[in-house]
């Protein structure tokens, strides 16, 4: 009677593409039905009859109840000295009421909160960022006190306190390791894709995970003063200061606006004329501006979405057209996340395959991540393992295995215990691979060197986005420098090394202090601050995080770099049609205020007339859903 969900089915990434495009549909449905049957109704003159009927104060009242949120927005940005597309249209919406026609009022507003949901429908969803990264930290912590370890809450451990902790938990506390060795997954904090062996001496960070082994660390820091908690500091910081974005919109109704104004103050003195004066206001500030950016967007938003990305707000396609620099995330991003066997060496008369059989089979019941890419490396290689007779995991050293009867050893060159002088294993090393040495009863029979990959599909994604023109683009990471160097020079990108998530984060904000428009790519916890921090944080969802995919502005589903070029080709695209349905409304409207103004345009024409340029608008736009 039990269900087996889906593999994908909890993944917030996986919920947010389904949810987003769900939104999407019904989003260009109902806006594409409303519309059209507006056009419709007005054509017929059908409308009239009923709304004759309705007093104009309930009209009135029907205008401000259904455009009361985009109203205020309106309101408060006047009283900012601020103009935006809003404003254009309110002003529309305010003559055709002082004329009478509110049914024209009606649809000015209602298209102006629809444009405004659609582009809003995940915001919220992105508001989650900070509750995701919260939930990933340590509860508890086991504490030595008065000679007896109690498990208590992670934020009533005291700096200067002994936490133990065990195989495969989270560590609690930032600090010092005082006792033990273990192997440690820091990719949350530090995006190191090589597991880091920690022993005494070693600095270790929360909401890091010891995989194998146990230790004793002193705390030095604790709750919000970890590296963790000023992460998601640095989320919330970046969340609650996002600069007013100008949209395209916005800066033309602040030049058209005034023109507009300035005409209607002209014919009301020259002429002395009321009705062609709000007749100039009604056609010069009609819905179709209303429709000329949100109707586009829309449509390539949906467009995106089907090929697996997820954009929350059209302003963020904006930004991506005028972007200048460009920031990658390493592990996880450029390269596979995980370590896999790179090269494999005979230092005795031993066969390779040999060598790896034992191996393999030496690393047969290891969780280590070296151990599973050993076992991959063996199995791509149609090397069959034997089960070993008997096994033994060596935190921070390898492991240690009977197989076929003989004592095989695979780990670090201190398990080893011999000096090995080879020119080949310093080159593996300087490249800043883990090199793993094989010995059979005593003997060192070869190494394996394990790296972490870059993937191929970023180098021609990359080589596509160089063609774009960005002033900069960079590769940033927590690795060493010679794990950055190695996998820079294969990208062809400069690169910053050894960086934390604060370092990252100021990467951005260095380059944003010089007006460039910075756009982030990561997947990781690591990246989320950067990711915000950005005037366009992509995540990389298909491999990323969770909290990557709700910090970021757009999220890429699916695992094809390929689709990064492709976003910004869409782009491109989109913010061309966006410019020709401005362009176009704003020729139409000129030609109608022309007319207007020498009263061969009354008002109520002039309303009738504003049902033209929505559908060029519609169908001009409607091109992006092929994309």
């Amino acid at each position: 009677g039990y269900r087996v969900p889906a593999p994908d089915e909890g993944s917030g990434a996986a919920v947010a593409q389904h949810a987003g495009r769900r939104v999407l549909w019904l989003f260009s449905i109902v806006f594409a039905t409303v519309l059209l049957v507006v056009i419709a109704v007005e054509w017929l003159g059908l409308i009239d009859p009923i709304t004759d009927q309705i007093p104009l104060p309930v009209g009135v009242g029907l205008v401000i109840l259904i455009g009361y949120p985009v109203l205020r927005q309106v309101v408060l940005a006047g009283l900012k000295g601020r103009v935006i597309s809003h404003t254009l249209m309110a002003v529309g919406a305010a003559a055709a009421l002082f004329v009478g026609e509110w049914p024209t009022a009606v649809v000015v507003v209602f298209f102006m909160r629809l444009g405004e949901y659609a582009e809003r429908f995940t915001v919220d969803s992105a508001r989650k960022s900070v509750k995701s990264l919260t939930e990933m930290a340590p509860r508890t912590a086991r504490v030595e006190r008065g000679g007896v370890e109690r498990e208590i809450p992670a934020s009533e451990v005291r700096p200067g306190e002994v936490v133990v902790v065990r195989p495969g938990e989270l560590i609690a506390v930032d600090g010092t390791v005082i006792g033990g060795v273990a192997t440690i997954d820091q990719a949350a904090i530090t995006g190191e894709g090589m597991p880091v062996e920690a022993g005494e001496g070693a600095s270790v960070y929360a909401a890091t995970v010891a995989t194998l082994g146990a230790l004793r660390i002193r705390a030095e820091a604790v709750g919000k003063d970890t590296t963790f908690g000023r992460v998601i500091r640095m989320v919330e910081d970046a969340e609650a200061h996002r600069g007013h974005i100008q949209r395209m919109a916005d800066r033309f109704s602040s030049y058209y606006l005034p023109v507009v104004i300035v005409i209607a103050i002209f014919v009301y003195l020259l002429r002395q004329d009321v009705m062609a004066t709000i007749a100039v206001l009604v056609v010069a500030c009609s819905c179709a501006f209303a429709l000329a950016t949100p109707v586009a967007i829309l449509a390539s938003v949906g467009a995106a979405a089907r090929k697996g990305l997820l954009v929350k707000g059209g302003k963020y396609l904006e930004l991506l057209d005028k972007a200048t620099v460009l920031l990658i995330d390493k592990t996880g991003t450029l390269t596979q996340g995980r370590p896999v066997i790179t090269d494999l060496a005979s230092t005795s008369g031993a066969t390779e395959e040999e060598i790896l059989h034992l191996a393999a089979s030496a690393e047969m019941f290891s969780e280590h991540p070296l151990a599973a890419a050993v076992r991959l490396y063996a199995a791509e290689r149609g090397v069959a393992p034997s089960e070993p007779e008997a096994f033994e995991a060596l935190p921070g050293l390898g492991v240690r295995a009977t197989v076929r009867g003989r004592m095989v050893s695979v780990g670090s060159r201190r398990l080893s215990g011999r000096p090995v002088s080879d020119g080949s294993l310093d080159r593996l090393a300087g490249e800043g691979k883990t090199v793993l040495f094989v010995e059979a009863d005593g003997a060192l029979l070869g190494v394996l060197a394990a790296s972490d990959k870059e993937r191929e599909d970023a180098v021609s994604a990359l080589a596509s986005l160089r063609q774009r023109g960005f002033e900069a683009i960079e590769m940033l990471t927590g690795d060493s420098e010679a794990v950055a160097a190695k996998i820079a020079d294969k990208m062809a990108l400069s690169y910053r090394a050894h960086l934390l998530p604060e370092d990252k984060v100021q990467v951005v904000r260095s380059y944003q202090s010089t007006g460039a428009t910075v756009v982030m790519i990561g997947d990781g916890v690591n990246d989320a601050p950067a990711l915000a921090q950005a005037d366009v944080g992509i995540a990389m969802g298909a491999r990323g995080s969770d909290v990557a995919v709700e910090v970021a502005n757009i999220a890429i589903m699916g695992d094809d770099w390929m689709l990064v070029p492709e976003l910004f080709r869409m782009t491109s695209r989109t913010m061309r049609v966006v410019r020709t349905n401005i362009g176009f409304t704003a020729i139409y409207n000129l030609a109608g205020l022309t007319l207007a103004a020498f009263g061969i345009l009354p008002p109520i024409l002039a309303a009738a007339a504003q049902s033209f340029p929505d559908v060029g608008i519609m169908a001009n736009s409607a091109r992006l859903l092929r994309q």
